[in-house]
């Protein structure tokens, strides 16, 4: 994540001129680093690249989908795992459309609730996005896992899926790129509702004489 002075990891302050730089190095990490997956929450990924598009779901009202998980593929080079529990993300495609390669081309994977409506699941299938249906954070990586291989996951945020996350036990590493600049009050911190969870540092350096680069891991 890249993260304010004072904790904080969504806010204006992403977008200004000091922040530039942290997220550059922010994305080189994420194009380096050697997992087969990211992870965002619905936020996230809709900002980042859904854009707010939604699907008409009309035709797809009536129509009878298996039950279960759906996967339209495995292999992928990377996958890109939207938790969108009420299943209100739109995709016109089946890979990640971005410029960056550390996301673009990437094959989309959402983790959904049970509660979510088979039109919305027939839309995913004719998109072909892949899809699993899991009760819990812990559910979803065993599936992730045991269909598609995954073995190192890169959580992305926001704030909210991070929280998740820890308190489920599952954060074993934190990446933290520090922008030397302090957040607005409306900020989110790195991990929403946390619990008391020690760490040890890996390693720290410092980029361009400003930007801090932490590692750490569950102690």
């Amino acid at each position: 994540m890249v993260m304010s002075l004072d904790g904080k990891v969504t806010g204006d302050f992403l977008y200004t001129p000091d922040c530039e730089s942290a997220a550059e190095l922010y994305y080189a990490i994420n194009r380096e680093d050697s997992a087969t997956a990211f992870a965002c929450g619905r936020v996230t990924m809709e900002g980042s690249f859904t854009r707010g598009w939604q699907p008409d779901l009309a035709p797809f009202e009536g129509v009878v989908v298996p039950p279960g998980d759906y996967v339209a593929r495995t292999g992928a080079r990377r996958y890109a795992v939207a938790f969108d529990r009420r299943g209100l993300l739109g995709w016109q495609s089946a890979e990640i459309d971005d410029a960056d390669p550390g996301y673009g081309g990437s094959h989309i994977i959402e983790v959904l609730s049970e509660e979510v409506t088979t039109a919305y699941r027939a839309y995913l299938r004719s998109v072909g996005v892949s899809y699993l249906i899991a009760s819990d954070i812990s559910e979803a990586l065993r599936k992730l896992h045991e269909l598609f291989g995954i073995e190192r996951l890169l959580l992305e945020g926001g704030a909210d899926i991070n929280g998740a996350f820890l308190r489920a036990g599952v954060v074993d590493e934190l990446s933290l790129v520090m922008a030397p600049v302090i957040a607005a009050a409306d900020g989110k911190s790195l991990f929403t509702q946390s619990e008391l969870t020690s760490f040890e540092l890996l390693g720290a350096i410092v980029v361009e004489g400003a930007y801090p680069v932490l590692r750490y891991r569950l102690k």
